[in-house]
């Protein structure tokens, strides 16, 4: 059940025998179904969740009903409501289970006495919260200076597995198009390699 996040873990930084039993003696295992919230908005997110099997999604949903999607996450990804965890104040974002899931979530007074016992998770953390970053402001510019086809085309070769695994709809709402444009671009390229 642990070998995922230790595996995950081990890219980053190196750990003692005796840190990585600390470490997991911190982490709660927790399953959840499809279309079961991780979290939801206006709630205080209290913990990190680390994905071991299956796929959320992270949304909001503005006043007039309408769903955005923040991001995704599958197995060997974090996910949570950074804003929340962090500053206490509730969530913006709702997460759902888009398939049966297996996670491994760790508190957030847990989250600091791992900073304070085993030094080198506040490096882990640094460099995921710089990754998280550069990712997200990778989002934004792409959103801004590129063609929706640019876009999905990006985000295909980015998230090859994510195509087959989410809904068209969550996907465009994703990238901020509409699912009829993604269905354009796939029929053109479709009749591309026809040719």
């Amino acid at each position: 059940m642990y070998d995922l996040i230790l595996q995950h873990v081990a890219r980053h930084i190196t750990l003692a025998p005796h840190e990585e039993a600390f470490f997991q003696s911190l982490l709660k295992p927790r399953s959840f179904r499809k279309r079961q919230y991780l979290l939801q908005a206006g709630d205080v997110c209290k913990h990190e969740t680390f994905i071991t099997k299956g796929l959320f999604r992270a949304f909001t949903v503005d006043a007039a009903g309408e769903e955005h999607v923040v991001m995704f996450g599958m197995e060997d990804w974090w996910i949570s409501d950074l804003y929340s965890l962090l500053t206490g104040n509730a969530a913006t974002q709702h997460i759902e289970a888009l398939e049966d899931s297996e996670v491994l979530c760790i508190e957030k007074s847990d989250l600091e006495k791992l900073y304070q016992q085993v030094p080198a998770f506040n490096r882990f953390m640094r460099v995921m919260l710089q990754n998280a970053f550069v990712a997200h402001q990778q989002r934004v510019l792409a959103s801004i200076s590129q063609t929706a086809e640019e876009q999905y085309l990006a985000f295909i070769k980015k998230y090859p597995a994510l195509d087959q695994r989410v809904p068209q709809h969550q996907i465009a709402s994703y990238l901020g198009i509409t699912p009829e444009t993604i269905s354009r671009i796939r029929k053109q390229w479709s009749d591309a390699r026809k040719k």
